[in-house]
């Protein structure tokens, strides 16, 4: 991921972690205000989900499975396998049903910061 430029205390970006707080691969759990995050390093990038798995209502995402189906970025719920889209949100197997994308920024030191997708950001093609 490259460095952005730096964020100024008015934008809607929040503090999340620093990048070598993440493992690749597997997923981190941050707190963003009383939101719990999924946070997953990929050779990708760098994604971020809500943590909340929709079908059991249990912050599990976190422990997921990341991989790739049929092409796309996934993580694979720990309770009932659902996969969600690392860049949409969005369920493969259910696409009614779907979890908060995150954006992820790199300032110049590592810290990563995150903000909620915008509904015009995320569809069932999008790029983080």
């Amino acid at each position: 991921m490259r460095a952005t430029t730096q964020l100024k205390p008015t934008d809607d970006w929040h503090k999340v972690c620093h990048i070598d707080q993440l493992i690749p691969g597997m997923g981190i759990v941050a707190r963003v205000n009383g939101r719990q995050l999924a946070i997953f390093k990929t050779e990708q990038g760098i994604f971020a989900l809500d943590n909340v798995d929709p079908f059991c209502r249990a912050a599990v995402l976190s422990r997921g499975i990341v991989g790739d189906l049929n092409g796309r970025l996934v993580v694979a719920s720990p309770m009932y396998k659902q996969h969600f889209c690392l860049r949409t949100g969005l369920c493969v197997e259910d696409d009614t049903v779907s979890v908060q994308s995150w954006r992820i920024r790199q300032d110049p030191d590592g810290m990563l910061y995150a903000r909620p997708h915008l509904a015009l950001e995320v569809g069932p093609y999008a790029v983080a």
